[in-house]
Parts: C-alpha cells; structure tokens; sequence
C-alpha cells in the first residue's frame, strides 16, 4: 500500500478493509519516516505492532 492511501485511510471516519498476511487489521498510526504503520487485529484483542507499509493490502 502506498503512503497517500494509509494517510487517506486514516482521516476517513468509513471502516475500511485491510489486511497484513491475510489478517484482518485497523491501522493506528502512520510513522511516515520509518515507512511503518502501527496496527492492531480485529477483534477483541488490542496488541499493537508495528508494520512495514508495503505489507499492507486493502482489500
């Protein structure tokens, strides 16, 4: 994914799909230096990581 939709992704208020190795996941923060996304699962569980952008797809 590109750094122009994580941003955009990001200031919608629409629940958007994306997925990191085919999991489900919401994006937290974008740390554009680095080229990293800080993300979560889905789900009940809130344990964060930190990802590469282009790792992540949209579905």
């Amino acid at each position: 994914m590109d750094t122009k939709r994580i941003k955009q992704i990001l200031s919608t208020s629409a629940e958007i799909e994306v997925k990191y190795h085919g999991q489900s996941v919401w994006i937290d923060e974008f740390h554009e230096g680095d080229g990293l996304a800080t993300v979560h699962l889905r789900g009940p569980l809130e344990e964060r990581s930190q990802v590469a952008v282009a790792d992540l797809v949209e579905e």
